[in-house]
């Protein structure tokens, strides 16, 4: 597995532009120099603690690459859900969160710096979809999911080349589903008691497991039947509304228990029962071919998305400038 893409020739890497990307997720930040084949320059790791604390940090390091590089774009991708509507007045902004203080940050202004350089703008999760199709398991696919399980559930989707947008970026980790019969864990979810957060996402896990050990517990404790079965309806949702070509499945909780990856494609084929042509010629459902890298490079990804589409209307996000890829 090839975690930092290596560019054809020698002749392409004195050509290749230099991108800055960003990453903010739930509990870390990865900030990252990378040319546009995906070959990692430099990076740094930082805490997500409060955006008074984390954003000056990240900017910090913008700052830093622009001054001493050519930079040719940026790249920002942001756990949300977030403001992606250019003529909003928030755009650019965490939208309503959960994670303490981080409500209406200003991410975008405060790690763009208002300079004049091409800047795309999209959830986390989309990034990590974008660098899949990019350079790792979504390499040649137009309909493509990333699924991330982790401190939440978050879905990057993209349909028809481009990421989906409408009234807010896709939130399918919110998805309703149906329980387990005996299944009375409470979510963990403030908004919803039977979504797939607040019932499969690693802090629902530990709540589950009431004190035990979340490393220790075995492949056969029937926690995860849960987890497996809560993830497998949130495919199924997927393949009958946006249809995929192709589901990756990464995060913290699936780095860690690797085996409820083998489980989810079975559960979803079962679910199915015959209903939709899932592709058979190969594993449906994969781990990111990027590793943990694929939220690292998300935004490099996004960024070359953007210049590869033109720098449209004077707009710094993904929108409106078509297939990113």
């Amino acid at each position: 597995m090839n975690l930092h893409p290596i560019p054809r020739s020698s002749s392409d890497t004195a050509a290749a532009r230099v991108i800055v990307g960003v990453e903010l997720g739930g509990t870390k930040c990865i900030a990252t120099l990378a040319d546009e084949h995906g070959v990692v320059l430099d990076q740094h790791k930082t805490p997500t603690t409060t955006p008074h604390e984390t954003l000056p940090i990240l900017a910090g390091l913008v700052d830093q690459w622009c001054a001493s590089n050519n930079v040719a774009a940026i790249g920002i991708a942001s756990f949300g859900p977030l403001d992606l509507n250019p003529t909003s007045p928030n755009y650019g902004c965490v939208a309503t969160t959960t994670k303490p203080g981080w409500s209406g940050a200003p991410v975008l202004r405060r790690l763009s710096g208002q300079r004049d350089i091409p800047t795309a703008f999209d959830t986390d999760v989309n990034g990590a979809a974008a660098a899949e199709m990019r350079w790792g398991g979504g390499l040649g696919l137009r309909d493509f999911a990333y699924v991330t399980v982790g401190t939440g559930v978050g879905v990057g989707l993209f349909v028809n080349g481009a990421p989906t947008r409408g009234i807010g970026h896709c939130e399918m980790g919110h998805i309703r589903i149906p329980r387990l019969v005996n299944d009375v864990a409470a979510s963990i979810c403030k908004f919803h008691d039977d979504c797939v957060e607040g019932l499969a996402s690693g802090p629902a896990i530990r709540s589950a497991l009431g004190g035990r050990s979340f490393d220790e517990v075995s492949a056969n404790d029937p926690v995860w039947s849960g987890v497996a079965h809560a993830i497998a309806c949130l495919c199924h949702a997927l393949v009958a509304t946006t249809g995929p070509q192709r589901i990756a499945i990464g995060g913290g909780v699936l780095e860690r228990q690797p085996h409820l990856l083998g489980r989810i494609e079975p559960l979803l084929r079962a679910s199915m029962n015959g209903y939709l042509a899932i592709p058979d010629d190969g594993p449906y459902i994969v781990a990111p071919s990027l590793g943990d890298q694929a939220g690292a490079l998300g935004p490099i990804a996004l960024a070359c998305g953007l210049l590869a589409n033109g720098y449209i209307d004077g707009l710094t996000s993904i929108d409106r400038v078509g297939a990113v890829l």
